[in-house]
């Protein structure tokens, strides 16, 4: 039953997270790569449904990234980036319920994994864009900036999540 609703709220927050990381932070031209406000919707997603809920949440917000404007990469290469962000992080949830720093660690590790495997799959798919040692001044910016922003949006995506699921009786 509540499975449409959660459905519905993963829907609108990845969408939102596509338009602030376009229209925000993607044009701020910061040092390194700009914060991914994508990746940090996933991850707290992935700390409330686990691995396989992340994975999917991932996958399919990557692809909504892969296909909506401004892309300028292969369709599908970001969504095998936050299917396994998602399923990494999905890891940590009974780890990181209640705790923030293991929720931040997580983030960390997604932030990290996601930079270097967008690179790496640039390198095999020949993008220009995507060198190694492009990608590699880019990582400590990348975990930097989500750290910093995670604070401020996966408790609030995971308060959300959370009141969308069901509600269990005992007879």
């Amino acid at each position: 039953m509540a499975k449409a609703p959660r459905a519905a709220l993963i829907t609108v927050l990845v969408l939102l997270a596509c338009i602030v990381d376009a229209v925000l932070f993607d044009p701020m031209n910061l040092p390194g790569a700009p914060p991914n406000v994508l990746l940090l919707i996933v991850a707290a997603i992935a700390l409330v449904l686990g691995p396989v809920g992340g994975a999917l949440t991932g996958f399919f917000a990557g692809l909504a990234a892969d296909v909506l404007p401004p892309a300028d990469h292969l369709i599908g290469r970001y969504a095998l980036v936050l299917c396994l962000a998602g399923y990494l992080v999905g890891l940590f949830r009974d780890e990181a319920r209640d705790s923030v720093p293991l929720a931040l660690i997580a983030v960390a590790s997604a932030a990290a994994l996601a930079t270097i495997l967008y690179g790496a799959l640039g390198g095999l798919l020949s993008d220009g864009s995507a060198s190694g040692g492009a990608v590699m001044a880019s990582l400590p910016f990348a975990i930097v900036y989500d750290v910093l922003l995670a604070p401020f949006i996966v408790p609030w995506v995971m308060k959300l999540a959370r009141r969308t699921e069901p509600k269990t009786t005992r007879l």
